[in-house]
């Protein structure tokens, strides 16, 4: 490796430490606050609230990290501009553009080192963070969760324990579906079998029942079941999809077709993982065009917070086109390569002229 390919990469490298952990710090307090008031009337020791922030920050910085390369990249050049050692390199014959090369290059492969480890360390701190703050919400007695064996719901309902299995969800309705009745001390009270469910209320509607009590049947053309879920709880349910690795949504994804539920959200989060190192470059690039193009402006602070709101609008419109993907209006693959196409084009354009500057 060269010299200079060096230095820069070590200059790259601290910043990126300095600005991760100014991150990191600001996250945590917030959160710190956050469990406290969570937390306050709930019989726990002081430091589980601090213990949860812990849990739960890292996949919040994963969700920053845009933020963190556009700031890194701006304190790199600001150290560079106040030291002039952006000049040494220009007598040298280095030219802006091959400086930008070499952070994006930098910012490339961090971006694979956080896909690959970072990703996946938050995503399981995120899920245990989720399992124990569930003990301490209103309806922790309550589950739902997707198999490779379909649908299986926890539920409980005037003293009863509901444990059900769905083979399929369409549109309204959970198909091919089995339940199992206990009483508060898991004793079996009967089975419940029905061809499909339509579950838009929290009183369900069986369809095409058939009860099994000890060793009787009957058959119904219908029954009503009470529950504490209707479509829109179970689907939100399964929105929240950064607690999962990518090898886990991997996984989800076989078993959210072998429930013929739509892998929509999955396929998004999946290549929003898988394109995160050129998005974190594409940010690099565009506060490298910034930094070149007020380095006449000796005020630090404009340049960042430029930076900043430049980064909120990209910000919000990538997460627009994820939305229209979700909801189906736009293909998942559109949804998540336009936007960066549209920064790729800008950068592209500006970065023209930045070996004048």
């Amino acid at each position: 490796m060269k010299l200079y390919v060096r230095f820069i990469t070590k200059e790259f490298l601290k910043s990126l430490t300095y600005v991760f952990f100014i991150m990191f710090s600001l996250i945590l307090i917030l959160n710190i606050l956050s469990e406290f008031e969570f937390f306050r009337d709930k019989e726990v020791k002081t430091i589980f609230p601090v213990y949860m922030s812990i849990l739960n920050s890292p996949d919040l910085i994963f969700e920053m990290f845009p933020f963190i390369f556009l700031l890194t990249t701006q304190v790199f050049f600001i150290n560079f501009f106040e030291n002039n050692q952006i000049q040494i390199f220009k007598y040298s014959g280095l030219k802006n553009i091959k400086i930008l090369l070499i952070l994006v290059i930098n910012s490339i492969f961090i971006g694979l080192v956080i896909i690959t480890f970072f990703y996946n360390f938050s995503s399981y701190l995120k899920g245990h963070y989720i399992q124990l703050k569930s003990k301490y919400s209103t309806n922790d007695e309550y589950l739902a969760v997707v198999t490779k064996n379909g649908l299986w719901i926890k539920d409980v309902v005037e003293e009863k324990i509901y444990i059900i299995n769905a083979n399929e969800i369409k549109d309204n309705y959970i198909v091919n579906v089995f339940i199992s009745e206990f009483n508060k001390n898991f004793e079996l009270i009967r089975n419940i079998k029905s061809n499909k469910i339509d579950i838009s209320k929290k009183e369900w509607n069986l369809y095409d029942v058939r009860i099994f009590k000890e060793y009787n049947s009957k058959e119904l053309d219908s029954l009503i079941l009470k529950s504490n879920f209707d479509i829109q709880i179970v689907r939100n349910l399964f929105s929240n999809l950064s607690t999962q690795s990518i090898y886990k949504l991997l996984e989800l994804r076989k078993n959210y077709i072998s429930l013929n539920y739509s892998t929509v959200e999955i396929d998004i989060q999946i290549q929003k993982i898988l394109t995160y190192p050129i998005y974190l470059a594409l940010m690099t690039v565009l506060s490298g065009i910034i930094m070149f193009n007020t380095k006449r402006y000796k005020n630090s602070t404009f340049k960042i917070v430029l930076g900043l709101f430049l980064s909120v609008i990209i910000y919000y419109l990538i997460n627009f086109f994820h939305v229209l993907g979700e909801s189906e209006k736009v293909p998942v693959l559109f949804s998540i390569l336009l936007p960066l196409f549209l920064l790729f084009l800008v950068n592209t354009i500006m970065i023209l002229k930045i070996n004048e500057k």
